[in-house]
This record gives structure tokens, C-alpha cells and sequence, in this order.
């Protein structure tokens, strides 16, 4: 059987980035955290770590070994919030879990002020894509997530909230932003940050421009399209962007403008079919409904 301790100094040296952060964090001696990763070694028979002058840098076995480890840790962390709420008595306790759109200004600002007018709730915000999200959702770790839409899962429930044009994002002064709205054919020769391909809204995106037999000069690819409006600010290019990025660098260094035509990005709630919602969940999934409501105004 497996050393609980092992495994803990093991994850520390990863999560921490070296064995001497790992035994600052484990209150523990450098030499106590090295011999519990070495025994582990020798009891897996799994080469975790390699030297690098004066570091351990971890092996690919051992990459793929932490995945595991840390969905174990979530599970136990969500036991021992559970454990802490009931013990504390707590009003109420709510983790939510979004894509990165949502997550760049919207979903903290709303959080906040729903946190405002409820002083007494304790809240966790997650952020990662939405294949992410939702496995946080379908494990329990999170109550409620934000995800892009298509997405199925016999294990989750989908509500879809919205859907919102892309925009285009252009350097402030740019000649293109005297036009009330773009076009492919305005990005023709131009400097363009792409998404990356690993995003659904580059496939939208890349038709478009594919059936208007429009070709762009790509000369940068993210997969966030908050650090695309950050390059675009900086002079790297025009982009097409989601809009709820897009907002929190409106004015910020970036014009937006509509593009035409509309590329949609869908998104949904989602939670668990197996769990009921609390009520504070239902309270926030309302309150974040009427935080939509400019959204879809200007998408109609």
C-alpha cells in the first residue's frame, strides 16, 4: 500500500516547484520531503524525478502520476469544506466554476456584488475551458458552472443563458475604426491575433473568412482571448474576439467594433443531475440573469 505521506511530499514538490518550498509548506525538513519522494520512487518503481543541477525536475511518469493524485486530493478537499462548513455552522458556502470569457471581469465583478449583499456567504471562483468545468461540475467539486455551448452530458443539467455576437478588436486609432461595423474583406492584408485552434470560436472564425475567400496575415495565436485584446492594444494586430472579453479592454488601448457576419458564442449554466440545486445557487443563477441582460439587448 501507498504512503499517504509519500504521496503528500510528492505533490508538494510539484505544486510547489522544489523540494525546499515542498518542506517550507509541510513544515519539514529538506531532508525528511527527499527521502519520502525517494522511497515513493522505490515503491513505485516509477522514475519521478531527474536532477538538473541543483533542482529535481519531474519526469513525464510523474506528470501523469500528479493528474491522478490531484483529482484525489480535490475529492478530499471538497470533504473536508463540507466537514469545516457544518462545523462552523456556516450561512452558506457556494464554488463556481466558468470559462475564461466569463471569468476575466465578468463573473468576479458579479460574484462580488452578489458576496455584498450576502456578508455572511463564503464563496470559491474557478476558472478553466469548459471540458474543465465540467468535470468539476459532474464530480461535485463545484455547485454551478459556466461553459460554451455544444455541449452534452447525460450527467449534467444545461441551461442556456446566452448568446452573444464576437466582436472585432482593433488598435485605438486604427483607420478601420471609422467604420460602423467590419467585414472579412476589411481584414484582408491586415496583421491578425488568432485564437488557437484548440478553441471552437477559431473554427467559426476560420469559416467565415473561409467561404468569403478572405485571407488574413496571421502573425499570432493564444488561446485567451483576453491576452488576444492585450496584443491587439499593444499593436500586434486586429482580432475577433468574444464580447464579454472584449468589454473589459474596451477604451483600454482597443476600439471594438460589430462584425458581420455574426459569430455566435453560446453559453450555458450547468450542474450536476444527480444533486439538487441549494437555494443560494438558484439566488445567484438569477441574480446572474439579470447581469445578462445587456448582452442579449445587444445581440437582438
Amino acid at each position: 500500500m501507498l504512503n499517504p505521506r509519500q504521496i503528500e511530499a510528492f505533490r508538494a514538490v510539484i505544486v510547489m516547484g522544489g523540494v525546499t518550498a515542498a518542506a517550507q509548506a509541510l513544515n519539514v525538513t529538506q531532508p525528511a520531503v527527499t527521502r519520502l519522494v525517494h522511497d515513493l520512487q522505490r515503491s513505485l518503481g516509477l522514475p519521478l524525478f531527474v536532477r538538473r543541477g541543483s533542482r529535481l525536475v519531474p519526469t513525464e511518469e510523474a506528470m501523469a502520476l500528479y493528474r491522478e493524485v490531484e483529482r484525489q486530493f480535490v475529492g478530499l478537499d471538497r470533504i473536508a469544506r463540507a466537514a469545516r462548513d457544518l462545523r462552523e455552522g456556516r450561512a452558506g458556502t457556494l464554488r463556481v466554476a466558468a470559462l475564461p470569457a466569463f471569468n476575466v471581469g465578468f463573473m468576479p465583478r458579479a460574484v462580488g456584488e452578489f458576496m455584498a449583499e450576502r456578508p455572511e456567504l463564503d464563496v470559491s471562483l474557478y476558472g478553466s475551458i469548459s471540458s474543465q468545468v465540467t468535470d468539476w461540475i459532474a464530480s461535485g467539486f463545484c455547485e454551478i458552472g459556466f461553459v460554451q455551448m455544444p455541449i452534452e452530458s447525460a450527467h449534467l443539467v444545461i441551461e442556456p443563458l446566452v448568446s452573444a455576437p464576437a466582436v472585432a478588436v482593433l488598435p485605438a486609432g486604427h483607420p478601420l475604426g471609422a467604420k460602423p461595423a467590419l467585414m472579412p474583406e476589411d481584414f484582408a492584408g491586415e496583421q491578425f491575433v488568432s485564437l488557437e485552434n484548440s478553441t471552437q470560436l477559431r473554427y467559426r472564425i476560420d469559416a467565415v473568412f473561409s467561404q468569403a475567400r478572405v485571407s488574413r496575415r496571421t502573425r499570432a495565436e493564444t488561446p485567451l482571448s483576453m491576452i488576444a485584446c492585450a496584443m491587439v492594444a499593444a499593436g500586434a494586430g486586429l482580432s475577433i474576439v468574444d464580447p464579454f472579453t472584449a468589454a473589459e479592454y474596451d477604451g483600454r488601448g482597443v476600439v471594438i467594433r460589430p462584425f458581420r457576419p455574426q459569430i455566435q458564442l453560446e453559453v450555458a449554466a450547468i450542474w450536476s443531475s444527480q444533486r439538487s440545486r441549494s437555494g443560494i445557487a438558484q439566488q445567484f443563477m438569477a441574480f446572474i440573469e439579470r447581469r445578462l441582460e445587456p448582452f442579449r439587448r445587444a445581440a437582438a
